[in-house]
């Protein structure tokens, strides 16, 4: 079983996420936490050891960052996945840097978090067979975590940092969203949303479907599409 360590400073949503995790096969909560300081007071603690830290970024004593900053210089053995509502790039570009396995934007559904924690745990697998590794393996292995990740061959100028907010907002959605809805959860502008789903879409990712209401023009919603056609 893989031990996660939950970190939050919302009691409820620290709950929430706990209870999202027990429901995913081959992992279990080993703890909760609500500050930086309880956190790496978890950490301290030889058992039951842990294995993935699932940590928020907005904590009343710090932020995640600077407890993953501690993590690494005390050389404690565990991973990171942040799951935040911050959703500046700046502060995902630190947590890649700070050695954070991936980047869970809130707010989001049982979905979001599942797909993450499926792909760590065949992250997992691969790594537990050891050995040496071929190109091809070592490709794989740097692979694992960006499965069902947005587009990676984006034409110039758009950013990947960008096209994975938007897929984050669009697999924690209870259903489908339109771009204004999909641009105040990743915190950019309509028309940079409307850019990024037409993209997108464009290449299979996205499925746009129309909302008829009594008056006027029907609203475009869109819906992330697990595996893209052909």
């Amino acid at each position: 079983m893989i031990g996660v360590l939950v970190v939050d400073d919302d009691v409820r949503v620290a709950r929430v996420n706990a209870a999202y995790v027990a429901k995913v096969p081959e992992f279990r909560v080993v703890g909760v936490a609500h500050s930086a300081a309880e956190a790496l007071a978890r950490l301290a603690e030889a058992a039951p050891p842990v294995d993935l830290v699932l940590l928020d970024h907005y904590l009343p004593d710090g932020n995640g960052l600077a407890v993953v900053r501690e993590l690494r210089a005390l050389g404690r053995p565990c991973d990171v996945i942040m799951v935040t509502a911050a959703r500046d790039v700046a502060t995902v570009q630190a947590a890649m840097r700070h050695g954070a396995l991936q980047y869970l934007v809130k707010p989001f559904g049982f979905a979001g978090l599942r797909a993450k924690l499926e792909a760590y745990a065949a992250l997992r697998r691969t790594l537990d067979e050891g050995g040496e590794a071929e190109q091809a393996e070592v490709d794989r292995i740097f692979g694992a975590l960006s499965a069902g990740s947005a587009e990676p061959d984006l034409p110039k100028g758009h950013s990947p940092t960008t096209a994975e907010l938007v897929r984050q907002v669009l697999l924690g959605a209870d259903g489908p969203l339109s771009a204004q809805e999909i641009a105040e959860r990743a915190g950019v502008s309509r028309q940079t949303a409307q850019r990024y789903l037409k993209l997108l879409e464009r290449a299979g990712r996205v499925r746009l479907s129309l909302k008829y209401g009594e008056t006027g023009r029907p609203e475009h919603r869109y819906a992330w599409v697990s595996s893209p056609a052909g």
